[in-house]
């Protein structure tokens, strides 16, 4: 294979691996902080 596609193949790959590996971990992090916000200070959970 042309090392050019092997190339942009693996950037492309890791680029989603990463985005994936960042909304595993993010989301998660989101609605615990807006749940603890919630029972801590009354704040809304949309705002």
């Amino acid at each position: 294979m042309n090392i050019g596609i092997l190339v942009i193949a693996l950037v492309g790959g890791l680029a989603g691996i990463l985005s994936t590996f960042y909304l595993l971990i993010a989301m998660p992090v989101v609605i615990v902080q807006k749940i603890y916000r919630k029972v801590r200070f009354g704040t809304p959970i949309m705002k």
